[in-house]
């Protein structure tokens, strides 16, 4: 924390003006001290600047700000063009300006490992954590050859490189072999300007000379402890530290502006989703939850998760709404996509709209059958997004582990950490997300996409505010949650789902709700079924149901009544009786839309027709 961010931290900040540089449009909100607490008051944007013609990133930062300067009467911008700070009047500049940036393709790093699955799986760990884009993982056991793998790290011109293997007085050769191929690859800085290429060193301490030996004279090496010093354990947060340093360093110095924009704030920048990973983790740790939380963008789609204060954090590069668009089709699958769509739709029609979708990224739905098929995309770019985060948030591999009978009964006897009965908070962001004509079908979407089980909560950024209140939890910490909580967040609402396969044409659960205006519902749900009960998010709704298949488990064991109280949001609470892990639909579409259709009518998510 700078001297700056203390004086104003000892203080007390009354206002802080906090940026997010975007690849294409500067987010600026305006956070101030109201009454007792913190508040958002105004925001702004205004187009990226880093590339041609301006090439200055500062353009842009006083764009967005001089927005919010004209919305609040406040004045933000000097003469000079500069953010004002500290506060000289109660009308003029702000306590504290922060920054989050991922302009310019963001933080880009090659990872390298003794064992994929060991060291190497460790280092992308933290590098994830970062907030970095892993562009690819190299091993001395993955199957490429060694002048494959040196061929690979040329062509690819990262930001930086991270290197890992070896637990402290372990392997020596096989770390050697990584420094010899960095070395032989010889790799040149993304940006240019003929800066050597940052390596960071987090493997086996014993390797350090012979490491330093290889290196040094090629690239700009730094060293630090060990990400697996022994098998049984990680230690990360030096790598992950480090990175953010010579994010600052070199990739932020060299970057149009970026040097001009580092000595204006009171907080080293931070990368986007290294941001929204703080935030996410700070709110986990103060209200004590697991939080599992999601970005969806055009190109890729982040996922982050909190679960038994463990952090992990995943970027699906090729799975996004518009660039990447194309590549949902190819993973998912035409027939995934279509189970989705609730009218009938020809397979070379649908083909022919992802198409047209592919040819022009950047176009917005312009019919309600656009709308419904750009939504059943968004189900499975989610999706699949979400089944390469469990795969990738398990427990350290090669640890002998002590197994009781409860590890049999996991869900599908899987080793990730993120285990869908355990969620408390499930947050989306992105704009099909946070963007989408109503909050019901946001909230359909997730339910879909990530078939959450037993209990949990939804909601949605309103208008990406996370990575901003990410960065300022660094600074102040109170504020950036109570800011979180009244203007971040929109909740969305609670769904109760029961784990287990459901037996179709039979009665699945019992429902019985206590309503805050006293109204007492009790009424029995069939199986594939939604259910919307309405209720705000104060509103707390005492809650019995019953399991009316023995199978069926709301998180109180099979065919046991879950009793519990509920919170409601502005959609309300959801009961889906549609079976899980999966959720059962039929593949033939003289049985699929109608059912579709009827899940659409009974949370009403769509305006009925003509009116």
């Amino acid at each position: 924390m700078s001297d700056t961010v203390e004086q104003a931290a000892n203080l007390q900040i009354r206002s802080v003006l906090a940026t997010d540089c975007g690849s294409t449009t500067t987010k600026a909100i305006l956070i101030e001290k109201v009454g007792d607490g913190y508040r958002q008051t105004w925001r702004g944007e205004a187009p990226t600047t880093v590339e041609a013609p301006f090439e200055d990133v500062t353009r842009g930062v006083v764009n967005a700000a001089t927005e919010i300067q004209e919305l609040s009467g406040r004045k933000l911008v000097s003469a000079e063009g500069r953010i004002i700070t500290p506060e000289q009047s109660p009308d003029e500049g702000v306590d504290v300006y922060i920054s989050t940036s991922s302009a310019g393709g963001g933080l880009q790093l090659v990872v390298g490992g003794v064992v994929r699955s060991m060291s190497a799986e460790s280092a992308t760990r933290a590098a994830l954590g970062a907030g970095a884009i892993v562009m690819d993982t190299f091993a001395t056991n993955d199957k490429r050859r060694p002048h494959e793998q040196i061929e690979r790290i040329r062509q690819l011109r990262p930001d930086m490189i991270l290197m890992a293997g070896g637990t402290d007085g372990g392997t020596r050769k096989h770390v050697v072999a990584l420094a010899e191929r960095i070395r032989a690859a010889r790799p040149r800085t993304r940006l240019g300007g003929g800066f050597n290429l940052p390596v960071i060193y987090a493997g086996n301490e014993d390797v350090r000379d012979d490491v330093t030996e290889l290196l040094n004279e090629v690239c700009d090496l730094q060293i630090v402890n060990n990400v697996r010093p022994i098998l049984e354990d990680e230690n990360l947060a030096p790598a992950r530290d480090k990175i953010h340093d010579l994010f600052m360093e070199h990739v932020m110095a060299q970057a149009p502006g970026y040097d001009k924009l580092m000595t204006w704030t009171d907080a080293p920048i931070m990368p986007t989703p290294g941001a929204v990973g703080l935030i996410m983790q700070t709110i986990s740790r103060q209200r004590g939850i697991n939080i599992l939380g999601v970005d969806i963008g055009g190109a890729t789609t982040d996922v982050f998760s909190v679960f038994s204060e463990i952090f992990n954090r995943t970027v699906s590069a090729n799975l996004g709404m518009s660039y990447s668009v194309s590549n949902v089709l190819a993973e998912a699958g035409l027939p995934a996509i279509l189970r989705w769509v609730p009218f009938d739709i020809d397979e070379k029609m649908l083909r022919n709209r992802i198409g047209n979708k592919m040819i022009r990224p950047t176009t917005i739905p312009q019919t309600l059958e656009e709308l419904k098929i750009e939504q059943a995309i968004a189900r499975e770019a989610l999706r699949l997004a979400f089944i390469q985060h469990r795969e990738f948030a398990v427990g350290l591999k090669g640890v002998q582990q002590d197994r009781t009978i409860a590890d049999a009964f996991r869900q599908g006897g899987d080793d990730s950490l993120v285990q869908m009965m355990e969620l408390d908070l499930l947050v989306g962001s992105g704009g099909v997300l946070s963007h989408a004509p109503r909050r019901v079908q946001s909230m359909r979407m997730m339910i879909d996409a990530f078939a959450p089980q037993g209990i949990t909560e939804l909601a949605v950024d309103s208008i990406f505010m996370m990575p901003h209140l990410g960065v300022l939890s660094t600074v102040n910490e109170e504020a950036a949650t109570q800011v979180f909580e009244k203007d971040c967040i929109i909740y969305l609402g609670t769904c109760v789902a029961p784990l287990g396969p459901v037996r179709e044409d039979q009665p699945a659960l019992r429902v019985q709700l206590k309503m805050p205006s006293g109204e007492l519902i009790d009424e029995t749900l069939d199986s594939l079924e939604l259910k919307l009960y309405p209720a705000a998010r104060a509103d707390e709704v005492e809650a019995t149901i019953t399991p009316l298949q023995r199978q069926l488990d709301l998180g109180a064991g099979p065919g046991k009544p879950l009793i519990k109280t509920l919170r409601g949001g502005v959609v309300g609470i959801v009961i889906d009786t549609r079976g899980r892990p999966d959720i059962q639909i039929p593949s033939a579409a003289s049985q699929r839309v109608p059912l579709l259709e009827r899940w659409v009518h009974a949370l009403g998510e769509y305006p009925e027709e003509g009116s």
